[in-house]
């Protein structure tokens, strides 16, 4: 419940007409970052068509599956919301393709992953407020952002904490090693449902798979057929369409069934119980469990891996990383902001850091880059006859 939050980090008056959790879902939803998802990838570049999903519509639609599930639960809609819409604020330009490339440039100096950004502009690189740096969210909306994937265990061998996890843990202790909230753990599984059905709706309409195809599927194929009886002669968009809006309702009815279960078994009278409950409480069953990892192998080899998609993958990774290797090299390209932020890096760092302060600047600077903004200064920087 709102009001029983462990607080902000600074403390500040709450407002008397929203609840805390309100407030941290219209901040996230007033923020810079978010603002910039509606030119960030999901699959496909924004340019390659104008009903493709991106990060935005991806974020709320995870945020809308979120919500029903989280009020069908009986859990806090307003937390669960702000949880999706703030899961992927942390992600580069062109979806995973820039993050991978982000992070091979900077694997010797700190590395770079979306969920650690995604903390580090909630905490650190929105600068909008008078009192602090970040939005100043509520320890369960970080923890849940944070841990939306499940707990952090940096004691097992060759696992790390990412760096701003690793400071802000100093900071804000976010009991890293136990699950989420369930709030969170329902925007984690609503990211899952979300994906895997606008994947499939995004493929077929980019025509990296057929119907047909997808119909050999377990899940989808008894979906398909029954419509194919009810509708004869259904055409083809409305009959993906009523696909994907079929399957996202199987997938979350199983999910709401499989997540009481797993509560009346455990009877959790607590938050602290959820947390340290042996496994995740929100669930989807054995067998969606095992049509979901057949819908994903789909996804993989005959989306992901399409030739098509490797293509725009690799010319969007160069971008990634020419980017970060000149702006490493020639700082002073970076434009005069960020030149500025610099110049306090090296006041405040020592000698021997640097280095790995000036590529997590640059690092900042290239994920926070929208793919069109990227695609310009690519062209700013490496096209002699290009305005800079």
């Amino acid at each position: 419940m709102p009001e029983h939050t462990r607080g902000r980090l600074k403390a500040e008056p709450e407002s008397p007409t929203r609840s805390v959790f309100q407030r941290d879902r219209d901040r996230i939803i007033h923020s810079g970052a978010f603002r910039k998802l509606k030119y960030k990838t999901q699959v496909f570049v924004y340019h390659e068509g104008d009903y493709y999903r991106t990060r935005l519509t991806h974020s709320l639609e995870v945020a809308q599956i979120a919500r029903s599930v989280s009020r069908t639960l009986g859990l806090n809609e307003d937390l669960a919301e702000a949880v999706a819409l703030a899961h992927d604020l942390g992600h580069t330009c062109f979806g995973h393709a820039g993050e991978e490339a982000l992070n091979e440039s900077m694997l010797h100096l700190g590395g770079f992953s979306h969920n650690d950004h995604t903390l580090r502009i909630l905490t650190r690189l929105e600068r909008r407020y008078a009192d602090f740096d970040g939005l100043n969210l509520t320890w369960e909306t970080l923890e849940g952002v944070v841990k939306h994937n499940g707990p952090l265990l940096p004691e097992l061998p060759g696992h790390t904490l990412p760096t701003t996890i690793r400071e802000f843990q100093d900071e804000f202790d976010l009991e890293l090693g136990t699950n989420p909230g369930m709030e969170a753990q329902v925007a984690a599984i609503a990211d899952d449902i979300a994906y895997n059905n606008h994947d499939i709706d995004d493929g077929l309409r980019a025509g990296l798979f057929t119907l047909d195809e997808v119909a050999e599927l377990p899940l989808l194929g008894g979906i398909i057929r029954g419509l194919h009886d009810r509708y004869p002669g259904l055409e083809r968009q409305r009959l993906i369409h009523e696909t994907v809006r079929r399957m996202i309702d199987h997938m979350v009815t199983d999910l709401i069934l499989e997540t009481r279960r797993r509560i009346a078994e455990v009877k959790p009278q607590c938050a602290a119980d959820v947390r340290n409950a042996p496994r995740a409480l929100v669930a989807f069953s054995e067998e969606m469990r095992a049509h979901d990892r057949v819908l994903r192998a789909f996804l993989k080899q005959r989306m992901y891996r399409h030739y098509k998609v490797n293509r725009v993958t690799s010319k969007t990774r160069r971008v990634v990383s020419e980017l970060f290797a000149l702006f490493m090299a020639e700082p002073e390209c970076l434009p005069t902001e960020w030149q500025e932020d610099l110049e306090v890096l090296k006041e405040s760092v020592s000698a021997g850091a640097q280095e790995k302060a000036r590529a997590r600047l640059v690092a900042d600077y290239i994920a926070g880059m929208t793919d069109r903004f990227a695609l310009a200064e690519y062209e700013r920087m490496f096209d002699m006859e290009s305005k800079t």
